[in-house]
């Protein structure tokens, strides 16, 4: 496991990092397809059950996109690893959380939903703030690799410039321009949802992708990025 955690579940910067969290007004928001997508993207490349985007406020985390726990809207922040993971730049992974627990979280929430296996990537943004993570989930242990630590960091960080995209469309008041750019970026993310799905059924997850299947998912992947760079650098 990676555990680089500090002593305390709130830092001393925390105000800092929620000032930026409600700079993107998107805690409490209504459902958009983006981030559901990502999520279900996330859950097929690692052949998990559950996927999670997560944003990280003063008390509580608030879940913007969930697949795999429906009903499932917000957890007291003592209670969320996801709070954790916000404290690493490096994923938090726990491949059996009945061997091991995280030291600055109630195990309570995760036991109850007979959760095992957790590994969570913070969404960082511009100003190297950690809002939030995006997380996969299972209910049976399972290892996780550098190659899946990697391939999940690669998918927070899309799904960060993702959140800036709209931050930047919202402050201006272009919400018809921030829909035409989610609907650009959904359509790759569709495509790539379509090949994870493939994928899965032959390698069972990102644990057994080869080099060429590798290649392959980064490609689709660089797609997005090409996309929300544009619609950055239009934005500004």
């Amino acid at each position: 496991m990676s555990d680089k955690l500090p002593q305390s579940l709130i830092p001393d910067t925390d105000g800092a990092r929620l000032r930026t969290l409600h700079q993107y007004q998107i805690v409490n928001t209504t459902p958009e397809r983006i981030f559901d997508d990502f999520v279900a993207l996330s859950a097929q490349l690692f052949n998990v059950p559950i996927s999670l985007i997560s944003l990280v406020d003063e008390d509580r985390v608030w879940y913007k996109a969930n697949t795999g726990m429906p009903g499932l809207e917000a957890v007291a922040r003592p209670d969320s690893l996801c709070s954790a993971a916000i404290l690493q730049d490096e994923p938090l992974v726990y491949p059996d959380l009945e061997k091991e627990r995280c030291r600055l979280v109630s195990p309570f929430v995760a036991q109850s939903a007979g959760l095992r296996f957790y590994a969570g990537s913070a969404l960082r943004m511009p100003d190297d703030s950690n809002i939030g993570t995006l997380c996969v989930i299972g209910r049976e242990a399972r290892e996780f690799t550098e190659t899946e630590s990697a391939l999940l960091t690669r998918l927070a960080h899309l799904v960060s410039q993702t959140i800036a995209l709209r931050g930047q469309y919202l402050a201006q008041g272009q919400l018809a321009e921030w829909d035409y750019a989610h609907d650009e970026l959904e359509a790759r993310l569709n495509e790539n949802t379509t090949l994870a799905r493939y994928l899965t059924s032959r390698a069972m997850g990102a644990a057994n992708y080869d080099t060429d299947v590798l290649d392959m998912v980064y490609t689709r992947l660089e797609s997005i990025q090409k996309v929300l760079d544009k619609y950055l650098v239009e934005s500004q």
